[in-house]
């Protein structure tokens, strides 16, 4: 059984998923043991409370310096020993040690089909408001593996979401979560729950017969 860390900043729609996925058996073999949040009134933590999950926040806001936080999240981190982290819409910078240590066991779903609208303040809304004002006509969403750079780690699955003439970047959002995040997060679990992905000379392998 994978042991899965959900990190979460907001209110945690893709945390949902999950745990409806693994509720609903989209999600094999695989089970959400914490939920850890940098924000102590993110939704999020609530969601986890109602499912029976543990539920922290530790945030930087609690330590005199972000080395000091960094050290306190990753021995709150280690000490849940989780076999998969999900970043599902966290808003801190991983520290370099916590990617070192769990290598090929961090993935992040980012709002768009990387690598078009990524990098340090392409996240959420500001990726939908980009696609818009460039008059992009696909847009849609990317689970990958975490690695130093950011959003530059193997990608394990993309969906492809179409940009219709009347969208606002609330509609576009609403659209490609519910079309593209919803679905290929759960599923990458999945596929990582059951051995099916693995990761050769920085790209992602899928083996779905195993």
């Amino acid at each position: 059984m994978l042991k899965v860390a959900v990190l979460v900043s907001g209110g945690g729609t893709n945390l949902q998923a999950i745990l409806d996925a693994i509720d609903n058996g989209t999600i094999t073999n695989a089970k959400v043991e914490v939920v850890i949040s940098n924000n102590k009134n993110a939704y999020a933590l609530e969601r986890a409370k109602n499912h029976g999950i543990e539920a922290l926040c530790i945030s930087p806001k609690d330590y005199g310096t972000r080395d000091a936080f960094n050290k306190a999240f990753l021995e709150k981190l280690d000490d849940c020993q989780p076999d998969l982290i999900v970043l599902a819409g966290f808003l801190v910078v991983i520290p370099k040690q916590m990617i070192e240590k769990y290598r090929n066991r961090i993935i992040n779903i980012h709002p768009s089909l990387i690598p078009s609208f990524c990098g340090t303040g392409y996240y959420g809304l500001k990726v939908h408001e980009g696609v818009l004002s460039r008059g992009v006509k696909v847009t849609g969403a990317t689970v990958h593996f975490v690695d130093e750079g950011t959003d530059t780690g193997p990608i394990i699955l993309q969906k492809a979401v179409e940009v219709e003439q009347d969208d606002t970047p609330e509609i576009l959002q609403r659209r490609v979560m519910e079309q593209a995040e919803w679905i290929i997060m759960p599923k990458a679990i999945d596929l990582i729950a059951n051995g099916k992905v693995s990761v050769v000379d920085g790209r992602v392998r899928i083996d779905e017969n195993k």
